[in-house]
């Protein structure tokens, strides 16, 4: 298979998978086992369509409306109503990977057999990704509970050659142009097959998994800059040892430890030497760092584990099952995804706290131990990282607020049909919001470390071999090193950079080898 190129099959598929293809443009091919579980679910809709007996999402309304039985003439308008009625989202266009990442999650459910569309509909949809057509979706119309109803029902308008989309150029422009210009034909939906395309969890899961993506690497970038700021401040690494963090035995807690414990190998700085006020232990934001961040970790755990049950999962209501039984379920119900969402919004706000806190210390001369206050050149004449710190409790803030959870503000929908909703998409929106907050945060951390180990370097003392590949990789970026005031905010954006890209982790991992 080449690299470039994710094949779907009947069995879900994997984190790295949508992430190649919200990310990275990956192209995607459906499996022979795939097509031939399309046909046979479709063979019992078809079958089922053709009795005389009403079958939900097959021969009757949706919803509220489910009551209704619809005559054969009427179907295939129905199918196309619920997708042009259904996309009704408002406010903003949602980012183009998570719009990727969303329908390529409802392709990798249509390849499951359990949702009864036709081959030629899920071949659309891989065609519409493999064009480089982006549907517009927009920021508001989701629940979170029978999925995600709007965002998906958009990107269903675009199959159907209808409403607006984003070509391969950002350019956006009505559907039906876009697909007639990559010779893709619009699909002519039948039984079951709107419902089928705008029922699932898909654009919270998509966000989920690239959040966690986001997240692994500002965990170990966390690790980093702890590390840094502790050997700034003097700070002992005695702390770090194994044999503390194996009597209690939470795995992120040991793995942050360790990770922090490896950056400061061979430092001259930690726990050597004291000033007039020496320190029996360093302060909690230093001193627990490792439980704070390790905590954080074992969420990012279980917030995968909760992903790759999703990932292997069909979302549809009803589903086709391999006995020919055409159910309905509530399968499509985001609780499970919206509370993990949630739980990570809050310890990205905690991992925020924490950081925000060592970064102050630094900059107060009653605290840093020696530093100059806000590490300036001539403190009074110069500012320092006065503002810095400012910038990011600001953004400790924002997150703060950020992780208030939304799943537990249902609304009743649907004339009271849809009485209990999950706020998934919800939960997911803030979350990404929270991420870059935090990448943002983590760099102040950075930018404010490193200008502190400088200060202590040039007194005569030796930093560790890996914060010097880190000060040589940040300073190579463009991001300059102590001395007078200057415009800030270009050296920050660039700090900012450098650690959502992973070079953070990238300068490290050269002299420590792989970091967890």
């Amino acid at each position: 298979m080449d690299m470039h190129t994710v094949v779907v099959g009947t069995s879900g598929t994997t984190a790295e998978d949508v992430v190649a293809v919200a990310r990275q443009g990956a192209r995607v091919e459906l499996s022979a086992a795939a097509v031939e579980a399309l046909s046979a679910a479709r063979e019992i809709v078809d079958a089922l369509a053709a009795k005389p007996e009403p079958v939900y999402g097959v021969s009757t309304g949706f919803g509220a409306l489910a009551s209704r039985h619809i005559s054969p003439g009427l179907r295939a308008q129905l199918q196309r109503n619920i997708v042009r009625s259904h996309a009704a989202g408002m406010g903003p266009h949602v980012e183009r990977e998570v719009v990727r990442a969303l329908m390529f999650l409802r392709l990798k459910t249509l390849a499951s057999g359990h949702t009864g569309v036709r081959p030629e509909v899920a071949q659309t949809m891989a065609d519409v990704l493999n064009a480089g057509i982006t549907p517009v979706v927009h920021e508001y119309g989701s629940l979170g509970c029978s999925g995600d109803l709007a965002p998906l029902s958009h990107c269903a308008l675009t199959l159907m050659g209808e409403g607006d989309a984003e070509g391969p150029d950002g350019t956006v422009r009505p559907a039906g142009e876009l697909l007639a210009a990559h010779g893709i034909t619009p699909v002519e939906l039948r039984e079951k097959e709107g419902l089928a395309l705008l029922n699932g969890t898909d654009g919270m899961l998509g966000m989920l998994v690239m959040a966690l993506a986001d997240l692994k690497n500002l965990y170990t970038s966390a690790d980093i800059t702890a590390a840094l700021s502790l050997e700034a401040l003097l700070g002992t690494d005695r702390v770090l040892a194994p044999e503390l963090h194996a009597i209690r035995p939470h795995p992120g807690q040991g793995v942050s430890a360790d990770n922090m414990l490896r950056v400061l190998a061979g430092s001259g700085l930690t726990g050597h030497h004291q000033d007039d006020a020496p320190r029996v232990q360093d302060a909690y934001s230093v001193r627990c760092a490792p439980q704070v961040n390790g905590a954080g970790r074992d969420t990012l755990t279980h917030g995968a584990l909760v992903a790759d049950r999703e990932l292997a999962s069909a979302v549809d209501n009803p589903v086709v099952l391999p006995d020919g039984r055409v159910e309905s379920n509530g399968n499509f119900h985001g609780a499970p995804v919206a509370y993990v969402l949630d739980f990570l919004a809050i310890v990205a706000a905690d991992l925020g706290s924490i950081t925000e806190r060592r970064t102050d210390r630094l900059l107060d001369k009653n605290r840093s131990h020696g530093l100059p206050p806000f590490l300036a050149d001539d403190a009074g004449v110069d500012s320092g990282l006065m503002i810095a710190q400012y910038t990011q409790a600001a953004l400790v803030s924002e997150l703060k607020r950020l992780a208030v959870p939304a799943s537990v503000d249902s609304i009743p929908s649907s004339a009271m049909q849809e009485d209990h909703v999950s706020m998934g998409w919800s939960a997911a929106r803030k979350l990404r919001t929270a991420v870059t907050g935090l990448a943002r945060i983590v760099a102040v951390e950075l930018y404010a470390a490193t200008r502190a180990v400088e200060l202590r370097a040039a007194e005569g003392l030796t930093p560790a071999p890996a914060t010097q590949a880190v000060i040589g990789a940040l300073r190579a970026a463009g991001v300059q090193g102590p001395g007078p005031d200057r415009f800030l905010a270009p050296d920050l954006a660039a700090a900012d950079a450098f650690v959502r890209e992973g070079k953070l982790v990238t300068a490290v991992e050269a002299v420590t080898g792989p970091l967890a």
